[in-house]
C-alpha cells in the first residue's frame, strides 16, 4: 500500500488493483526508448498507472490501492550486473511505495535448436537453403544438396509463469472483492480469458506497454460486463516522465539506467 499520509480512502472511492507483467513491460519500454538509452528503467510503475486512469475512473474517485509486480529473477549469463541491478530496482520500488507485492516466477536459460530462416516481404518466415557462396556437398558422391536445411544452436532465455501469476492475482482479488476495478499492464494474448472474466465483474483498464497493435485477444467493448473499461498504449515520454527518486532510501539508480 501507499505509505501512510498520501491517500485516505473513503466510501466514494473506487479501490483499484494493478497487475503487472514485469518482462512484458520491460520489453515494451525497451522497444520504445532504446536498449542503450538511459532515463527509462528506473520506472515508478504506480505513478505510470495512476496517470493512465480514464476520465470516467477519475470521476469515480479511483484509488490505486494495490500494485502486484510479477517478474522472475534474471540470469547474469549475458550481463553479470543484471541480477544486482534488478534486485536494487525491486527494493527501491518497495521502499518508495511504488509496488505492494512481488510475485516471482522462473527465469530459464536453455540451448535450443532451430532451422535458419529469413523474413519474407510478407513478414512470413522462409527457410534458408544452400546457395552460393555456401553449398552443402555429399561427402561420398560430391553432389550438392540444394534442399538441405541449416540448423543452428542458440541461447534461449525466457521467464516462466509471469502471465499465470498476473492472472491468478487478478482473479483472486476480483472474486474476493478485494478490489472494485483492475488494471492489467501487459500485451500478452494469453491473458485473454482471465481479463474477459474480470470484465464481467469489475471495470478493467488495460495498459499496452508498447505503441504497437493491441493483441487481438485482449480487445473488447467498453460497455461489456461491468462496463467502464479502457485501453491505452504507451509511448516513450510516458516512461521517462514517471521515474523513481534517486536515491530511494539509500538505493541508487544503476549506472546507465
Amino acid at each position: 500500500m501507499r505509505p501512510m499520509g498520501t491517500v485516505t480512502l473513503c466510501n466514494r472511492n473506487m479501490r483499484v488493483g494493478a497487475y503487472i507483467d514485469g518482462f512484458n513491460l520491460y520489453r515494451g519500454a525497451r522497444r520504445l526508448c532504446g536498449q542503450g538509452q538511459p532515463g527509462w528503467r528506473w520506472l515508478d510503475v504506480r505513478a505510470l498507472i495512476e496517470d493512465s486512469f480514464s476520465a470516467d475512473w477519475r470521476s469515480r474517485g479511483a484509488i490505486l490501492d494495490r500494485v502486484v509486480y510479477c517478474t522472475a529473477r534474471v540470469s547474469g549469463l549475458r550481463d553479470p550486473t543484471s541480477p544486482r541491478d534488478q534486485d536494487v530496482y525491486i527494493r527501491a520500488m518497495k521502499a518508495n511505495g511504488s509496488i505492494d507485492a512481488v510475485e516471482f516466477g522462473n527465469f530459464v536459460s536453455r540451448v535450443k535448436y532451430a532451422p535458419l530462416a529469413v523474413k519474407r516481404p510478407s513478414g512470413k518466415p522462409e527457410l534458408v537453403r544452400p546457395t552460393w557462396p555456401i553449398q552443402v556437398q555429399d561427402g561420398s558422391s560430391g553432389s550438392r544438396h540444394s534442399e538441405a536445411v541449416f540448423i543452428a544452436s542458440y541461447l534461449r532465455q525466457e521467464e516462466k509463469a509471469s502471465d499465470v501469476n498476473v492472472a491468478t492475482h487478478l482473479l483472486l482479488d476480483v472474486l474476493r472483492e478485494d478490489v472494485e476495478a483492475a488494471v492489467v499492464v501487459s500485451n500478452d494474448s494469453d491473458l485473454k480469458l482471465p481479463i474477459r472474466e474480470a470484465r464481467q465483474r469489475v471495470p478493467v483498464g488495460l495498459i499496452n506497454p508498447g505503441d504497437g497493435h493491441l493483441a487481438g485477444g485482449l480487445k473488447g467493448e467498453a460497455s461489456e460486463g461491468a462496463g467502464g473499461h479502457w485501453w491505452v498504449s504507451l509511448d516513450a515520454s510516458r516512461y521517462t516522465a514517471h521515474q523513481l527518486p534517486d536515491p530511494v532510501n539509500g538505493l541508487s539508480k544503476p549506472i546507465g539506467w
